[in-house]
């Protein structure tokens, strides 16, 4: 079953999403620590009007608890999404906080994909894509668009077998990430 985030899932869904963007995390936060990036996602989970909030969330469930999780945005919305992000990274390390757009008007972003590690292998991640292409692209004639790192061969091969094509690079914290898009027909 897939569904909308709520703002209880989010201790679940941000141990589900820091697996897929532990790095980065690190990055936007200024230090390695597992337990403070964490804290500091889960905290912009429970909120709303941010780009990691559960409002922009989806959630896969199996056997009763949530399996996956993937965000998802309007790209047109990146800047206004990414204030509050700002701000905590300001307000709770006192950093500035100004990556590159990794995304922008004309594609629905998908902003990371996770599944815990006990249901990988069983197809949720797959499962979560196919919702959002049927959900956006094929029902609301939206593009979507992900970047995948290039280093990550096995990622990139199911997008593009799902029908992703490639649309550029993009460099996000310093690190460069193949652009794809899936769009309507």
């Amino acid at each position: 079953m897939i569904r909308k985030a709520r703002p209880e899932d989010a201790v679940v869904v941000a141990g589900i999403i820091f697996l897929a963007m532990e790095d980065i995390l690190y990055q936007f936060i200024g230090k390695r620590d597992r337990e403070i990036a964490l804290s500091f996602l889960t905290d912009l989970l429970k909120q709303q009007g941010n780009q990691y909030s559960y409002e922009n969330c989806w959630v896969a469930e199996q056997d009763g608890r949530v399996a996956g999780a993937v965000l998802v945005y309007d790209g047109a919305q990146l800047a206004a999404l990414r204030m509050p992000v700002a701000r905590m990274v300001r307000e709770r390390f006192d950093r500035d906080f100004n990556p590159e757009d990794e995304t922008g008007e004309g594609e629905w972003y998908i902003d990371s994909l996770g599944v815990i590690p006990e249901m990988q292998g069983r197809g949720i991640g797959s499962s979560l894509l196919a919702f959002l292409m049927d959900e956006y692209t094929l029902k609301q004639q939206i593009t979507l668009g992900l970047l995948v790192d290039r280093k990550n061969s096995a990622a990139k091969k199911l997008y593009l077998k799902l029908g992703f094509k490639t649309a550029g690079e993009k460099i996000l914290v310093g690190k460069q990430l193949e652009h794809l898009q899936y769009q309507p027909a």
